[in-house]
């Protein structure tokens, strides 16, 4: 019997209720489905200890999830989408993203259009993207003690961001840099439109193998945002007295100490989003964030004197 799960956000009263349907009616093609929120994929803002991982990636995987699973139907916005992907990138199952939120910039269609969708879906008339994925660690005294999956960002920051902070920075074998900033931010190419571009960054179209380094609010001309191919580590090492908070996905993360490190690289994971129609980001950034809207109007014709 083929398998299919879906994820939805609890929270809200829609998703609740298309996610009981579409059980049924998943159940009525002759599918096994297993049904889950968010919840489990969110992370918690935690005290890290010195002796033990917290929370490790694959703790994450919903316990009914396997590598059987043909797809998973995620309803809800992009908050439910970045926790469903730490939920499913292990066991590499791609997801349809259904929007019942907000913004949805990284849904694929929205529930109005559900019904034509699904049915793509179940006729296999769909491509699948692969996204990027960064694994944030965080270390202390050569023993990791603190992990999650990110597919935007990661950032670093005093609580509250009220301060200048000093971090020394080092990407693969290259030298250490100082940054003095209120805090940075550290990005895929799916995450250079979420915070990375709020701060100042570039748009990095998805397909392309780098991170990027952002100081929030710099203090130096010299300090800008940088990108780099993400086939080489970085390495921070917080060089203040007070502890920064580290913020992954915009949702929580772990306290970091001045005794601490943290380390980003490339996941073996990928988030593997299904695709009904061919992948085209410019539209996307069209429609979700006015990027290359027309600011006057242009002539229809040119009259000559």
């Amino acid at each position: 019997m083929p398998r299919a799960g879906i994820i939805y956000n609890d929270n809200k009263p829609t998703a609740h209720r298309t996610a009981l349907d579409l059980e049924q009616l998943l159940m009525g093609q002759g599918y096994e489905v297993l049904l889950t929120t968010g919840v489990r994929g969110l992370l918690g803002c935690v005290q890290i200890s010195h002796d033990t991982c917290v929370q490790k990636i694959a703790d994450l995987v919903p316990p009914s999830f396997d590598g059987e699973v043909e797809f998973a139907i995620v309803l809800g916005g992009d908050g439910t989408v970045l926790s469903a992907c730490r939920q499913l990138a292990p066991l590499k199952i791609p997801m349809l993203a259904i929007n019942t939120g907000h913004m949805g910039f990284l849904t694929e269609t929205y529930l109005n259009h559900l019904e034509p969708a699904l049915e793509a879906l179940l006729q296999g008339e769909y491509s699948i993207e692969d996204r990027s994925m960064m694994r944030v660690q965080v270390g202390h005294q050569q023993q990791m003690v603190w992990e999650a999956l990110s597919l935007n960002e990661m950032v670093l920051h005093k609580e509250p961001l009220t301060g200048m902070c000093h971090f020394e920075v080092r990407i693969g074998d290259h030298a250490l840099i100082d940054i003095a900033a209120d805090g940075v931010i550290v990005s895929t190419p799916t995450g250079s439109t979420a915070y990375a571009l709020a701060a100042g960054g570039p748009v990095i179209t998805p397909g392309v193998s780098v991170l990027q380094l952002i100081p929030i609010c710099p203090h130096s001309l010299a300090s800008r945002a940088l990108v780099f191919a993400d086939s080489e580590p970085l390495e921070i090492f917080p060089a203040n007295h007070e502890r920064l908070v580290m913020v992954v996905d915009g949702n929580a993360g772990c306290y970091i100490g001045p005794e601490h490190k943290v380390r980003i690289s490339r996941s073996p994971f990928a988030a593997r989003f299904i695709r009904l129609k061919s992948a085209e980001f410019f539209r996307i950034l069209r429609e979700k964030l006015g990027w290359g809207l027309p600011h006057i109007a242009k002539p229809t014709s040119v009259e000559l004197p």
